[in-house]
């Protein structure tokens, strides 16, 4: 995250991420101009670069350059630095070398957006900097909060979603799950990557039903749907301890034990005989385990978006989740 002081960065950053994300004086210093900030629960690590404005800037970006070169060739890749993003002032309507020189730099390790910030009249402003900028993926024009005119007239937020759905289509795909659990901006990402979370578990659990032993279903069932339970909770952004959800996942099946084990006691019934009523039983049970198992996620996947569109995410409490899971798979 790069841009001269005042551009509106950290306004950006909380308006885009969860969790307040961005304080005045965050951030544990890497380079001279340069702070990495990160949030226990939130898997993103921001770095925040400053000096655009000195004079010397171009020791800043050899700094920079040799910082950006050492995280991207770690072994591991989650140190790696996926992304950045070049903030310009629109009231200022310049773009100055140093943030050319950087997009050019940075372009060379990374996909580079550039964002113009405080937007709320482009005359022609975005074209600018595309022509110049021109190693930039998109240029962006942002309104992070809400302004009121003198004459009252308010100029509402603007181009987040379309920023972070650029975000989530240049950053790599091992990293697009984190980058959708950290947005607050986009709740459809959140639901994309949790609808394919749903897909795998019942894929799982379908092969946990078709094992021909009987009984064995319900309960192998239970960790698979925890992990998917604990899969979405993650791309939501929601802090849960893994204990609750077992907790949600065995108090559900025992408050909706018709539910579960009447669907199942003729599979487990035939899966007892063998040669043809193994096969099935174990077609009805598979079905019937991948059924439930993607029940539960679709009643999880609207509770969470309910309380993530109505609550502060930092309020939601784990009764908040099981009231309303409940409510809804109960329905």
């Amino acid at each position: 995250m790069a841009g001269k002081t005042g551009v509106g960065k950290s306004t950006l950053i909380n308006a885009v991420f969860q969790g307040n994300f961005a304080t005045t004086g965050q951030g544990k210093p890497v380079t001279k101009e340069t702070r990495e900030i990160k949030k226990d629960g939130i898997p993103l690590r921001l770095y925040d670069t400053r000096g655009l404005e000195l004079k010397e800037y171009k020791e800043t970006f050899k700094e920079l350059e040799s910082f950006v070169k050492n995280k991207n060739n770690d072994s591991n890749p989650l140190n790696h630095i996926h992304m950045a993003w070049i903030c310009i002032d629109e009231s200022s309507r310049r773009i100055e070398d140093a943030e050319i020189e950087l997009c050019n730099l940075l372009s060379n390790h990374m996909p580079v957006i550039a964002v113009i910030t405080k937007a709320s009249s482009d005359e022609g402003f975005r074209i600018k900097v595309q022509n110049l900028l021109k190693q930039a993926k998109n240029v962006i024009r942002v309104n992070s909060v809400a302004k009121t005119l003198d004459d009252g007239y308010v100029i509402k937020p603007s181009g987040l979603i379309e920023l972070v759905d650029l975000a989530m289509e240049i950053i790599p795909e091992a990293q697009k799950s984190a980058f959708a659990a950290a947005q607050r901006v986009n709740i459809q990402q959140k639901k994309n990557k949790s609808h394919a979370i749903v897909a795998t578990a019942a894929t799982a659990a379908a092969t946990t039903g078709a094992i021909p032993i009987p009984f064995s279903d319900a309960a192998a069932l239970v960790p698979i749907q925890v992990g998917m339970l604990a899969g979405i909770t993650a791309v939501f952004g929601f802090e849960v301890k893994r204990a609750f959800l077992s907790t949600l996942v065995s108090s559900t099946i025992t408050g909706t034990g018709a539910t579960l084990v009447g669907r199942t006691i003729v599979s487990n019934l035939l899966k007892m005989f063998p040669g043809v009523g193994s096969v099935a039983g174990g077609a009805i049970a598979a079905s019937t385990a991948a059924a439930v198992t993607v029940a539960f996620g679709e009643a999880y996947i609207t509770t969470l978006t309910y309380l993530l569109k109505n609550k502060d995410i930092s309020e939601v409490s784990e009764i908040d989740i099981l009231t309303e899971f409940k409510q809804r798979y109960l329905k």
